[in-house]
């Protein structure tokens, strides 16, 4: 790959770190979509004792990879996304992958594909850890950010993409408990 199209793939990238999410930071700011991203593949990376048997170097891989079409959309809660936004995301991030190096396009839509299809552990480990992370971080942020379907939400979201795991359960749980603390919290404060 030559250096401009090594730049341009930064430039990209940059837009990921841009990009503002839903979802908002404990310092009361909007959270970009890489810093989504990057605690993704930090949660994926101390799951490893966990999960053995997954090739997490290929989770974190996802985690770094699984939001790259919001560099051309940007960012759409789950709340509000329909298929037809889906669409345009994946036929964007075709597009892009195809001006890639073949060496690469090829590994990303390997990876693009194997995360939609959802068959393998490494998939369905990045998309429950994507759903718990959303959870966590509106945990961490005050609740003047929360929409008021987000107080029912953070508590049933995400749950049926742990449903294969035991240890991911467990989690969720511990997410729905600091949810239930903080929204029982904000009661007795109001």
């Amino acid at each position: 790959m030559n250096a401009r199209d090594y730049l341009n793939l930064v430039h990209l990238a940059e837009r990921l770190k841009v990009n503002t999410r839903h979802s908002w930071l404990s310092n009361s700011r909007r959270e970009s979509v890489a810093e989504h991203s990057w605690r993704l593949a930090i949660m994926a990376f101390f799951l490893k004792d966990e999960f053995p048997e997954a090739d997490m170097e290929r989770v974190i891989l996802m985690a770094l990879f699984h939001d790259i079409g919001e560099a051309f959309t940007g960012d759409i809660p789950a709340f509000n996304k329909t298929d037809g936004d889906s669409r345009r995301e994946d036929l964007a991030i075709r597009e892009w992958s195809a001006t890639l190096p073949e060496e690469y396009r090829l590994e990303l839509n390997a990876l693009f594909d194997e995360m939609d299809a959802m068959d393998t552990l490494e998939a369905r480990l990045c998309k429950a850890l994507d759903k718990l992370e959303v959870l966590i971080q509106h945990n961490e942020a005050d609740l003047f950010t929360w929409l008021p379907l987000e107080r029912e939400l953070n508590l049933t979201y995400g749950d049926e993409y742990v449903a294969f795991s035991e240890y991911l359960k467990n989690l969720r749980q511990e997410i729905r408990d600091d949810t239930v603390r903080k929204l029982r919290a904000d009661k007795k404060d109001g």
